[in-house]
């Protein structure tokens, strides 16, 4: 599958991931960038504003294996915004969460 089709796969199944958590549908979510739809999840209300609570254990761990470089790669996407994640919030998390060598996208 070509980068474009697999990253917009990837989205296909963020978007889907969240409208039905929203739902109280359980499903199973797609790992994007290295992090399972519970770790997506667990990080959304640290990057939602307009009062974000500090990142959750559970974050925090996720990030621990997050590919860095494809999570960077979404840093000027309009996607973000629409799902009602803080782009400047969401580069707050790794100092949050003091992961080790955070990435400087």
């Amino acid at each position: 599958m070509q980068t474009g089709m697999f990253q917009k796969a990837a989205i296909l199944a963020i978007l889907l991931s969240i409208f039905t958590a929203n739902m109280g549908i359980h499903v199973c979510y797609a790992r994007v960038c290295g992090l399972s739809g519970g770790d997506q999840m667990a990080c959304k209300p640290s990057v939602t504003p307009p009062h974000p609570p500090p990142p959750s254990a559970r974050c925090c761990s996720g990030l621990l294996h997050a590919d860095w470089r494809c999570l960077c790669s979404y840093r000027n996407s309009k996607l973000l915004p629409a799902l009602g994640i803080d782009v400047n919030l969401a580069m707050q998390l790794p100092v949050k969460c003091k992961v080790p060598h955070p990435p400087h996208c």
